[in-house]
């Protein structure tokens, strides 16, 4: 049995739903419920209180581990106890280029790897449905807005996470890795934008944010120490950070998925 937490999340509910259509017995852990595969059954859990993920653990035999709670270790020792033997953490690619910055993660990665499982890590870069932010705005205005307009970065396709998940999830051959997971090219807000007016068949208008701007709009929803990271990687990314990972196809054989190709899948939140 594999255990997904954050089940509804982005690559969670990614993760489920390819899972279960392999026939793999599938636990989805989140604090509510939400709609699930069929067959998928549902274990009420928070990764703040580890001692709630017992009755999801016993038994199984992989987690997949997101980076939320305070408690990575504790989280582990319960997994071990329900006998769970591999563990695949989704962390960020910000542990490796940022550090000192993402510490969070960094914690987790610590742990995972002393923790005598059988570990795989996955770092991935920003994620393509990041542009959902953009939804209420096009809707409405047909506007979308953003800094660092003509920066590129290689951001993913959550889809693409769920799927090397999956993989490494079920198959032997990644134990003790870090994949590095990239879309396919940088590409840059405008873009994006420009992408989703394409998607939607009807103009987008891109309006260019100031890095204060955009800095009053993350504090509302993120930790200041985490919207700095984001402002600098957005808009004065390291090398490392513009450039296109193998790990994607490497682990899956195919190439990643364009941000096009996500637009014209989710273009119905944007209309």
């Amino acid at each position: 049995m594999i255990v997904v937490t954050g089940a509804t999340g982005n690559v969670g509910r990614e993760l489920t739903g390819s899972l279960a259509a392999a026939a793999e017995q599938v636990t989805a852990v989140s604090r509510r419920p939400g709609p699930l595969p069929e067959g998928v059954r549902h274990s009420a859990g928070d990764l703040a209180d580890p001692a709630s993920l017992k009755a999801a653990f016993t038994g199984a035999d992989a987690l997949f581990l997101l980076v939320a709670g305070e408690e990575p270790q504790e989280i582990l020792e319960v997994a071990k106890a329900g006998g769970i033997r591999r563990v695949v953490l989704l962390s960020s690619q910000g542990a490796g280029t940022r550090p000192q910055v993402y510490r969070h993660a960094v914690t987790f990665e610590e742990a995972v790897r002393a923790s005598g499982l059988e570990w795989t890590i996955l770092r991935p870069t920003g994620f393509d449905s990041n542009a959902l932010a953009w939804a209420e705005p096009i809707r409405a205005e047909r506007t979308a807005a953003a800094p660092f307009s003509d920066v590129g970065l290689p951001t993913i396709d959550p889809a693409d996470i769920a799927d090397v998940a999956a993989v490494v999830l079920r198959e032997s051959g990644h134990a003790g890795r870090v994949y590095e997971l990239t879309g396919p090219e940088p590409v840059t807000p405008r873009e994006r934008a420009s992408a989703i007016a394409a998607a939607l068949g009807a103009k987008v208008r891109f309006v260019e944010q100031t890095r204060e701007q955009a800095r009053a709009q993350m504090l509302q929803f993120m930790p200041e120490a985490v919207v700095e990271g984001t402002l600098a990687i957005l808009g004065d990314p390291a090398e490392a950070e513009r450039r296109v990972s193998p790990d994607v196809e490497r682990v899956l054989g195919r190439a990643p998925r364009t941000f096009a190709e996500w637009a014209a899948r989710h273009v119905a939140a944007f209309r």
